[in-house]
């Protein structure tokens, strides 16, 4: 562990968003809805923090169990794959079912809420394609 390999098993997907405006913009009501204060403060469950950080820790003890049957080289193997299908990414205004990471997780024989009802992070409604690209290219 000196050279930061517990390091790797850290989620990166936590960062800061930051337009063009700089970061005294305003809340974006169109694009995020209204803002509850009440909601960033306190959690509405005691077991929300635990349902959304599930994958994260389920990960997190993968990766360590793998390491200690097959060596440090397994789960950096699996990491770099993650990394790989997570940057392949359909245009923002389509739904994308995350097949690959699926498979690499074992999920794919599951069936899951999301699998019937949706994911419910995607909105039902399909945004207008070219404010949606432009956002992400920072255009906007």
């Amino acid at each position: 562990n000196s050279r930061g390999t517990g390091s790797l098993l850290k989620d990166s997907i936590s960062f800061t968003e930051v337009s063009a405006s700089g970061l005294f913009e305003g809340h974006d009501l169109l694009r995020r809805g209204f803002t509850s204060v009440k909601n960033d403060l306190l959690p509405s469950h005691p077991l929300e923090l635990t349902e959304k950080n599930f994958q994260l820790n389920q990960d997190k003890t993968n990766f360590a169990t793998l390491r200690n049957i097959q060596g440090i080289h397994a789960p950096l193997k699996l990491q770099m794959e993650f990394r790989a299908v997570k940057q392949v990414q359909r245009l923002p205004f389509l739904h994308s079912s995350n097949m690959a990471m699926d498979i690499l997780r074992g999920n794919d024989e599951c069936i899951g809420f999301e699998d019937i009802h949706g994911d419910p992070s995607q909105s039902e409604v399909m945004g207008e394609p070219h404010m949606m690209m432009e956002h992400k290219l920072g255009l906007l």
